[in-house]
């Protein structure tokens, strides 16, 4: 009856054996915590990928940029974060000047992404340019040629934008202030206002949408949304197309305002090395053709080849080469020179 007993015992102390011999390797598994403002369901592909690439797991957590920076703020050093990725360089300047970055440092990214296109603490991995869009059969394409015209008494009445809080007018606000400086900017931000058919409201897509119906001559928009609407399937879409005409703005002076999409290592972050390892598969070829394909966006990295169907026939064209941190630090003047235009 004994020699059983003691043959179960052994039974069971291998098994236990066995469950912490494994529980290490389980916990060992590489992981990373990505804290996301991208809410994009086509980044679904381009995560999956770096973990089938890496064996690393991509523990994600998404929300909006202000909310996710001050959730890291408040977790402190036990924050678990160890990228943030978001759009817009003043969201990703205002996250570095909070103190959420650590220095980059990776021979990898500076080879690959453009000077003009990272700073030391956080890089850009994708770009969206803001074009002007009018309405083909009432606003002549001559008169919308730059960022400037859209002050012109002749648009009065003609202008639908969105709010000018929103980082994506303070970018392009950023960019007006490095090329002209403040007394002129602020007239030109008047002018728009004046120009204003409505109230500022909405977002991009609803200011092609009220252009194609006719409530407004003239918008401004990011062109990933006039993108992603000429790869639509659906009938109501293809008709606001139809009616919009598309103007890459400042072509014969300092080019068409760029915005990006970016990311950052966080200070604290618990896995540095996946997380860096992270950023630089956002640089590869790969990843790179993700965010064009996918999402409407121009790849960072210079000579990558896409197959996009609408930014094809978009074309080609000249942007503004302004750095890109240089612009993110114009934005909280831009804001104080918008508030005073009344651009509400």
């Amino acid at each position: 009856m004994l020699l059983p007993r003691i043959e179960k015992s052994i039974a069971v102390l291998v098994c236990l054996l066995a469950m912490l011999a494994w529980l290490p390797a389980a916990q060992a598994q590489p992981v990373l915590n990505l804290y996301s403002a991208r809410h994009y369901q086509t980044d679904d592909a381009l995560y999956a990928n770096f973990t089938r690439q890496t064996g690393i797991k991509v523990n994600r957590l998404d929300g909006k940029e202000e909310e996710l920076v001050e959730r890291i703020r408040n977790e402190g050093a036990s924050s678990p974060a160890d990228v943030l990725i978001t759009v817009d360089a003043a969201r990703l300047e205002m996250a570095d000047k909070a103190g959420l970055f650590q220095p980059l440092g990776s021979a990898w990214l500076e080879s690959r992404i453009p000077a003009a296109m990272r700073t030391p603490n956080w890089a850009a991995f994708s770009t969206r340019a803001r074009v002007i869009v009018y309405h083909k059969a009432s606003v002549n394409p001559a008169w919308v040629q730059t960022y400037e015209d859209l002050a012109a008494e002749r648009l009065k009445n003609q202008l639908c934008v969105r709010s000018g809080a929103h980082p994506y007018n303070l970018s392009l606000g950023a960019a007006m202030l490095a090329h002209h400086g403040e007394a002129a900017t602020e007239a030109w931000a008047r002018a728009v206002v004046a120009n204003f058919a409505r109230s500022p409201k909405g977002g991009d897509t609803d200011q092609l949408k009220a252009v194609a119906a006719g409530e407004c001559g003239v918008a401004i928009s990011n062109s990933y949304y006039l993108a992603r609407l000429m790869r639509s399937t659906k009938p109501e879409d293809a008709q606001i197309v139809r009616s919009l005409g598309v103007v890459w703005p400042n072509q014969k002076t300092w080019g068409t305002h760029v915005n990006v999409s970016g990311a950052g290592v966080i200070k604290t972050a618990p896995h540095r090395a996946a997380a860096i390892r992270f950023l630089e598969y956002l640089a590869s070829d790969e990843a790179q053709a993700y965010f064009a394909d996918g999402n409407n966006e121009w790849p960072v990295v210079q000579g990558v080849s896409i197959k996009n169907p609408a930014l094809e026939a978009l074309g080609p064209f000249v942007a503004d080469a302004l750095p890109i941190g240089q612009l993110a630090g114009n934005t909280a003047l831009a804001q104080r020179v918008f508030d005073r235009a009344g651009w509400r």
